[in-house]
């Protein structure tokens, strides 16, 4: 059975560009060379006259093109608390750009995608990076006629992209907000991964067919939930689960996993088939692989120089037992030592754990939107003085 790809989302709200066409490809990362690229967004609001007001949400490691709902009969996006009319991301303020990342799976060019011999290229996709992701994203925003940014915003992955696209090119946003993010991954991070990989990696293992499809589809689930313990912290767990039996004592939902006696069990199955309906294993190898293997201050002087150094926030959750403060710590210590302040806020109120950074935390959001203001208080400043000049 020849591998038939994952298919690519199609909707009334998304579109599609190819920055890099196949006569021009993508100068990858790796030195291998990748075309075409499609790329799969969706823009919210209005573009005002002067091209000023765009912002650019990243997304996490599962994300998609689609944070947020267009309208009310439109289908909820992954993060509603953040983008929308009267969120901190305003889509009546601001000209919105979310697009999936290279090596993903819904709509941008990944492993689902066909190959030069005519056929999906499945595990033969080459290796992204960080950097590929926002190197695609830029070329899409040349193509769209947007040359600088009021904000980059990205949480998780998303803050990884942020991160990368600060110290490469600062000049093209007023700000940057990397929210639960990190610089590098630690050994726990690293182990966590490991395990998830060898989850979808073994289950698939000396198969062919088939048999290996639906064994990677199989490990898929399993590293699913292993992830989803590193996105809630222990207390989350207990608070919403605790010991409790799953309900009813039987299967709630068809689910591919072995059924456990407990709730907590119940949830993570629940939780893995949903992502096995639109995940593809191979993207997720992908962008693990890219996660892993970031580490932004690699180089000691990395930073490119920029004539107004933009603002930049770092947002952590005391409860993250992914990328706790700590993290942010040693983002904004770095950054200092390449002249740059960051402004680092800790949340000290959800215990949620990492997937707090998605859900509706009064103070985090009221932080998102400050910051949005101060720049669009700055930019217009910046437009006076322009004027005045």
């Amino acid at each position: 059975m020849v591998f038939t790809g994952w298919p690519a989302p199609t909707g009334k709200h998304l579109s599609l560009a190819t920055p890099f066409p196949g006569d021009r490809p993508l100068l990858l990362s790796s030195g291998a060379r990748l075309g075409p690229v499609q790329v799969a967004y969706e823009t919210y609001g209005r573009l005002d006259d002067a091209r000023g007001n765009a912002v650019f949400v990243c997304h996490a490691l599962t994300g998609d093109s689609h944070p947020a709902r267009h309208h009310a009969d439109d289908t909820p996006g992954w993060w509603e608390t953040m983008v929308g009319p009267g969120r901190p991301v305003d889509t009546r303020r601001y000209f919105v750009i979310c697009a999936n990342v290279v090596g993903g799976c819904a709509g941008t060019t990944g492993p689902w995608a066909t190959g030069p011999d005519g056929a999906p290229y499945g595990e033969a996709f080459p290796e992204v990076t960080v950097a590929d992701m926002v190197g695609v994203h830029r070329a899409l925003l040349a193509g769209l006629g947007i040359r600088r940014l009021r904000a980059v915003v990205g949480g998780s992955l998303g803050g990884m992209q942020t991160l990368e696209w600060l110290l490469r090119h600062p000049q093209d946003a007023d700000g940057f907000a990397v929210v639960a993010g990190t610089a590098r991954q630690s050994a726990d991070n690293l182990a966590w991964n490991a395990v998830a990989r060898h989850a979808i990696r073994g289950s698939a293992a000396v198969a062919a067919g088939p048999v290996r499809e639906a064994g990677l589809r199989a490990g898929l689930g399993t590293a699913r939930m292993i992830a989803h313990l590193t996105y809630l912290s222990e207390q989350s767990l207990h608070r919403k689960f605790g010991r409790a039996p799953r309900k009813g004592g039987t299967r709630t939902h068809p689910s591919s996993l072995v059924q456990g006696d407990f709730a907590v069990e119940s949830y993570l199955e629940h939780q893995a088939d949903k992502f096995l309906r639109r995940f593809d294993p191979r993207s997720y190898l992908q962008l693990i692989g890219a996660m892993d293997h970031f580490d932004a201050f690699a180089a000691p002087d990395r930073l490119a120089d920029a004539a107004a150094p933009p603002a930049v926030l770092l947002y952590s959750f005391a409860s993250d037992r992914l990328f706790g403060p700590e993290h942010s710590d040693h983002i904004k210590t770095e950054l200092a030592a390449r002249g740059l302040t960051a402004r680092h806020e800790r949340d000290e109120t959800s215990d949620i754990g990492h997937d707090a950074f998605l859900l509706d935390v009064p103070g985090f959001l009221a932080t998102a939107d400050r910051f949005l203001k101060d720049l669009d208080l700055r930019a217009g400043a910046r437009r006076d003085d322009l004027v005045t000049s």
